[in-house]
């Protein structure tokens, strides 16, 4: 019998939606009418194709509403923000049309007597994506629309707790004329997933998740004797860098906000903050003031500003590193009790700010993934490269200062994918978004983008 998904919503326990797994053999034929359906997609017009994709943007932008109450259900986040999703949404989806006819040039080498050379950026046919669940929508998007874009073909797999995100992507992009097969979201277990990776036809495939599910992409990939290209997003423990010169109430608040907006369940939130001696005190007493404010609830409350982590699980992971880093030393400066939503055994999680921390604690080393930050002082610039590069992880690093000659400096010597300014935890989809060391591997958004998802096809023709 076929095992059945089940979604548990945060918010109360409930069983928030039921889907039957596919089989070896419904995936295996999905995956062979993308194959046959990218022969015709990839004929289509790129005009065409914006249209399609800007069409389904339209309707997906009609929804806003539902999707906010949907995300609230599936993940906890409050439903007064979950319209920042749609509209980063937007914003990537938009982007990455607007950036396709350059994107997909042809690439002149330059005049050579006798001959007329290019470079045409292929498809590379059939791309499988899997999408978190952290930002179901803004993750997806990323290497959804591009790929179409480009004239792949794509199967999504969302990740169990959000499985019913890719039912509405993919009813937009039927309702706005995409042809049958060319865009398809499964419900698969991680075996038969597995078994849509080693399709010969698969040429790419684009996860973002832990650092564990992209080894066991790369394994899955190389067991299967085939060469499908990988783009993996995986683990962050990103950091701040707060300089003497920083202004401190903005400052205070964007890092709070980097670090508990969505309950720190993101891939770029700041987990760790790294403070100049001279202003250390006052930041540390203006942040925790800052967090205090934060109001721990249910996610479709109006009033909540904080909501419940995914599951009990993750509440009891970040439970676990506080009361490790506490034992060794550490100090820390919310009290649960402030925020009676609190409680053991549930997904709803108090916020919490760390003191008197080190690098021999979890707190600092290990991805956290919710609603913790541990704050350090530094005595100059280079102790703090030295601990913001002291970590397994390398996706985005923010320093926090008027001197923007010195953030681009420091941001030289930073092993990370993105240097931020007075600013965290955003994409700017004009810009690559990579990740180094244990973050993974590859690159989504921007014009850079579109590499990934295409192939170099050289033409060489010699004329009289």
């Amino acid at each position: 019998m076929t095992e059945t998904l089940r979604i548990i919503s945060p918010v109360d326990g409930s069983v928030y939606a039921e889907r039957r797994y596919a089989t070896d053999a419904e995936a295996a034929a999905a995956v062979d009418r993308a194959e046959t359906a990218q022969k015709a997609w990839r004929q289509t017009p790129l005009a065409e194709r914006q249209r399609i994709l800007t069409d389904a943007l339209e309707r997906f932008l009609g929804e806003r509403e539902s999707i906010a109450e949907e995300l609230a259900w599936l993940m906890g986040r409050p439903i007064d923000q979950g319209g920042g999703e749609v509209g980063g949404f937007e914003e990537r989806a938009r982007y990455m049309i607007d950036a396709a006819p350059e994107a997909l040039a042809d690439v002149d080498p330059g005049e050579k007597p006798g001959f007329r050379r290019y470079i045409r950026r292929e498809p590379v046919g059939v791309v499988f994506a899997i999408a978190p669940w952290n930002f179901p929508y803004m993750t997806a998007v990323n290497s959804i629309w591009p790929a179409l874009a480009a004239g792949n073909t794509v199967i999504l797999k969302h990740a169990k707790q959000t499985a019913v995100c890719g039912e509405r992507l993919m009813r937009v992009l039927t309702e706005a004329g995409l042809p049958e097969g060319v865009f398809q979201a499964l419900h698969l277990d991680h075996d038969v997933a597995a078994g849509v990776m080693q399709h010969r036809a698969v040429r790419m495939v684009c996860f973002t998740g832990s650092v564990r599910g992209g080894q066991a992409v790369q394994r899955a990939i190389a067991e299967g004797g085939g060469f499908a290209g990988t783009g993996l997003e995986l683990g962050g423990k990103d950091p701040a860098y707060v300089r003497s010169d920083a202004d401190l109430a903005s400052t205070v608040a964007g890092v709070a906000d980097g670090a508990f907006f969505n309950s720190g369940q993101s891939c770029c939130s700041l987990e760790r903050v790294y403070v100049h001696q001279s202003i250390y005190d006052e930041f540390v007493e203006r942040l925790t003031a800052e967090v205090r404010q934060l109001t721990l609830g249910d996610p479709l409350d109006s009033g909540t500003t904080l909501g419940p982590v995914v599951n009990t699980a993750a509440a009891e992971f970040v439970r676990g590193q506080v009361t490790d880093a506490v034992a060794a030393g550490a100090k820390a400066l919310l009290d649960p009790a402030d925020f009676p939503a609190n409680r053991a055994d549930t997904p709803y999680l108090a916020p919490q700010v760390l003191v008197d921390v080190n690098h021999s604690m979890r707190a600092m080393t290990e991805e956290t993934f919710g609603p913790l930050v541990g704050v350090m002082p530094v005595k100059s610039d280079a102790e703090a490269i030295e601990l913001m590069n002291d970590s397994p992880f390398g996706l985005t690093a923010s320093i926090w200062t008027r001197d923007a000659e010195a953030a681009d400096a420091i941001g030289q010597h930073l092993d990370t994918g993105t240097v931020f300014m007075n600013r965290c935890d955003y994409l700017d989809p004009a810009l690559a978004w990579s990740g180094v060391k244990d973050t993974g591997r590859g690159c989504t958004l921007s014009v850079v983008g579109y590499e990934h998802l295409t192939r170099p096809k050289s033409f060489h023709l010699k004329v009289d």
